[in-house]
């Protein structure tokens, strides 16, 4: 909203008032509000949860530390989600089809999972809101994000002009001048959904591929959606699966927020797409705001997630966190990448899939079953085997880290 009033007063020659025109500015305000809101409202909010004796119930798994967690403050997403919420709402252009792609993802799956911590914490039911219903959230909301992302006019990407490349019929070829470099850059504007595939030489790929027509065959829709639900599924789960140490998920979705941001601000940056030679996706700067804000209200709340936590996210903000993290992927055509990216959620849900599935095999094969962990998740197999959760944390974090630079590396790495 702010961007609105300061365009105006910009146009009224007000000194300061063009500051707004920068994403890097309104960016780094969005961070701070969004550190403000999660560290000096979060703590009102902590003690908000405290009073209405929202606790987390905690089951005797015989970790260490375990039972001492038992009646810690839960739903904590709420502070998250407030500063994601806020800030995007201040700085950001609300009229933009990626921010409103964004926002109605945060909304949805953050009332899946409060829906999730309300039935478990007021009505005592230590299932919560019972898995279909959870699967029919997350393909409702992959289905609009897919078909907003699909059908959108604003939605295109340009890819860069090679000197031999032959146009299409219907492909045409768009000019953008860079104020910096003093030249225009020529590029292929396209409103297919063509993603990228890491790692690959001439790394564009083509859902429409997959149902046999070429990029403007109009069917893509029909393998896209059911990908974005598969894939909104998957991280959001891999983020539940993940919140199961004081700063697990927190800390690793800040870092996962961090490269979003430099792979968001390379694709929406002609020099800089032009010079990395990876699409640019136009109007899709606005996302650089909306993950500063994401990445802000992660660092804020570890502040009291962190050993020993204060407040515990819960599905509120699990399944938002990953989500989110899911349609941002997709929006800037980096889903590909999210099993690097993502790795430990991605780990972490391989690991209850392997124990659970080992487990049903040998009991039907030997009458008893067997296990290849000694719990799953990952983490508290670690945790059974003596290591303090504050050093599983840092160490899963130091991989977030390799796994995210890996990820960055990939725009020259092919």
């Amino acid at each position: 909203m702010l961007y609105y009033l300061f365009n105006y007063l910009d146009q009224l020659n007000v000194p300061g008032a063009g500051l707004f025109q920068y994403i890097s500015f309104r960016a780094a305000m969005a961070l701070i509000t969004s550190l403000i809101i999660s560290i000096i409202f979060g703590k009102r909010i902590i003690n908000l949860l405290r009073k209405q004796q929202i606790g987390e119930t905690v089951r005797d798994l015989g970790l260490q530390g375990q039972l001492e967690k038992s009646g810690t403050p839960t739903m904590g997403g709420i502070i998250i989600l407030s500063a994601i919420f806020f800030p995007t709402l201040l700085f950001a252009k609300l009229d933009n089809i990626y921010v409103i792609t964004m926002l109605v993802a945060t909304i949805w799956l953050g009332l899946i999972g409060f829906l999730d911590d309300y039935i478990k914490v007021f009505k005592k039911n230590k299932e919560g809101l019972k898995g279909r219903f959870k699967i029919v959230g997350q393909i409702g909301v992959g289905m609009i994000i897919g078909g907003m992302l699909y059908f959108s006019d604003d939605v295109k990407v340009h890819k860069k002009v090679e000197e031999s490349y032959v146009l299409l019929q219907n492909e045409k070829v768009v000019t953008h001048m860079h104020a910096d470099a003093g030249e225009g850059y020529k590029w292929i504007e396209t409103d297919d959904m063509t993603t990228t595939i890491p790692f690959i030489k001439g790394n564009e790929f083509n859902y429409n591929w997959l149902i046999g027509q070429d990029s403007d065959g109009g069917y893509g829709w029909l393998i896209f959606i059911p990908i974005v639900i598969f894939i909104v599924t998957a991280v959001s789960n891999g983020a539940n699966m993940t919140d199961g140490l004081d700063g697990l998920a927190t800390g690793t979705s800040a870092i996962i927020g961090i490269a979003l941001a430099v792979l968001a601000y390379v694709s929406s940056n002609v020099k800089f797409a032009d010079y990395l030679n990876v699409m640019y996706i136009p109007l899709a700067e606005e996302m650089v705001i909306f993950i500063s804000a994401f990445v802000g209200a992660c660092v804020g709340f570890l502040w009291y997630n962190s050993f020993p936590a204060q407040v515990f996210m819960g599905d509120t903000g699990s399944l938002a966190l990953g989500g989110i993290i899911a349609v941002f992927a997709i929006a800037i055509r980096k889903e590909l990448l999210i099993p690097v990216l993502c790795g430990i959620f991605l780990i972490e849900n391989l690991s209850v899939m392997m124990q659970v599935g080992y487990f049903k095999y040998t009991k039907k094969k030997f009458g008893e079953g067997r296990r290849i962990f000694k719990m799953a998740p990952l983490h508290h197999h670690y945790q059974k085997g003596g290591l303090h959760e504050a050093k599983i944390v840092a160490r899963f974090w130091i991989v977030a880290v390799l796994l995210a630079v890996v990820s960055i590396v990939t725009l020259k790495l092919r």
